[in-house]
Order: structure tokens, then C-alpha cells, then sequence
């Protein structure tokens, strides 16, 4: 199994996650944004993207546990629409939007963690998408946090990367799966970034 992209601790492979994911080891935290098959990606409030129909059905319950089993640490973001067990920790973002705005204010992930739940505040308009939905990456870094002390991450819903982004930032290996290859490409491109090192003063 040939990955799409490889270089410090981030891989990312073009496929299917239900094809890729039995060949793999397990990781110590899963964490994705799978399709919520609610059609979000046909939105005409989301111009700048190509329409497609990859949202409109989510994937089997067999899927979700294949992802499940691959890590010992879970956070599924849409985790309300695929019938998971009660959490005791949801984690929440608020996008910043108002009360009378027409599409989410929040957005909620579920997790296996065993902690109270938490929130993330970020304007979903203080960030620009290389996918229709794509996530901050701030976000994608604050959940990782949240794990604890974790060290490798899988994301097999990967879009355009913001969860290896998030695990490069952190010292993290990460492996990414993605359907789409124009995806994988955008993934590839924005680690192919260096983390620089922040500036001493003089």
C-alpha cells in the first residue's frame, strides 16, 4: 500500500478508509469529521466550492466502528447522526454566529473521553475553507489536547488535512485517508510547510 503523500510522521493515502484502514496499526487517538449525509456539500451558502453529492449519506455503522477499533482514544465531530453510545464528554464549538443566522451556531463532537464537557469559541468566518466543511485547524489542535497525553492520530475522513496540520503543529505523527485526490493534494501542499520556530527576542 503505496501512501499519497509521506514526510515527517504525516501519511496521507488516497482510498477508501474501509480498504486502507485493516491494513494499518492503531493509534492512540481517532479523530475525524465524517460525511453527515445531510447534503451540506450541495449548500448553496458554500459558493466557493465545487458542489458534489459526497455528503449526502453518511457512512454504515460498520464503517464508524472500523474507525472506532483502530484507536484507543475517540472524537467523531457529527457524532450525534451515526447512533453512538452515551459520552459523558461531547466537545462543542461555537461558531460565533448569531442567534438569527440561518445555518449552525455549534457544532458537536463525540468522544469516548472520560472529562466534563467542553467549548471552543471560533468565528466560522475568521478562517478560510480549502473544503466546504472543513474544520479550524486551532480546533483540530485544541481536541487533540483534550485526549491527553496522545502520540500518533488517525483521521480516515481526512477532507483537506486540518487534522495533520493540527498533529504536525503538536510534534505528532498523523496518518490521513481521503477519498477525494484534489483533497489529498490540497492535504499534501499545506504540510508540505514547515513549522517555524518562533523568533527570539534580540
Amino acid at each position: 500500500m503505496t501512501p499519497y503523500y509521506e514526510h515527517g510522521g504525516i501519511t496521507i493515502y488516497h482510498g477508501d478508509c474501509r480498504e486502507v484502514l485493516p491494513e494499518l496499526p492503531t493509534f492512540d487517538l481517532l479523530l475525524t469529521d465524517p460525511p453527515y449525509g445531510i447534503g451540506i456539500a450541495a449548500n448553496p451558502v458554500r459558493q466557493a466550492h465545487e458542489r458534489s453529492d459526497w455528503d449526502n449519506e453518511r457512512p454504515a455503522r460498520a464503517t464508524i466502528g472500523l474507525c472506532l477499533s483502530m484507536a484507543q482514544h475517540q472524537i467523531v465531530w457529527g457524532g450525534n447522526y451515526f447512533g453512538l453510545p452515551p459520552s459523558q464528554c461531547f466537545l462543542v464549538w461555537d461558531k460565533g454566529q448569531p442567534q438569527d443566522f440561518s445555518l449552525a451556531m455549534c457544532e458537536q463532537a463525540w468522544t469516548n473521553l472520560k472529562m466534563p464537557a467542553k467549548l471552543f469559541r471560533k468565528s466560522v468566518l475568521s478562517y478560510r475553507k480549502k473544503h466546504p466543511t472543513e474544520k479550524p485547524v486551532e480546533l483540530m489542535r485544541w481536541c487533540i489536547e483534550r485526549a491527553g497525553p496522545v502520540h500518533s492520530v488517525v483521521d480516515p475522513f481526512a477532507g483537506s488535512g486540518p487534522v495533520g496540520e493540527a498533529a504536525k503543529s503538536l510534534g505528532m505523527t498523523a496518518t490521513l485517508i481521503e477519498t477525494n485526490e484534489s483533497f489529498c493534494e490540497i492535504a499534501a501542499k499545506r504540510l508540505e510547510q514547515e513549522v517555524l520556530p518562533l523568533e527570539q527576542p534580540a
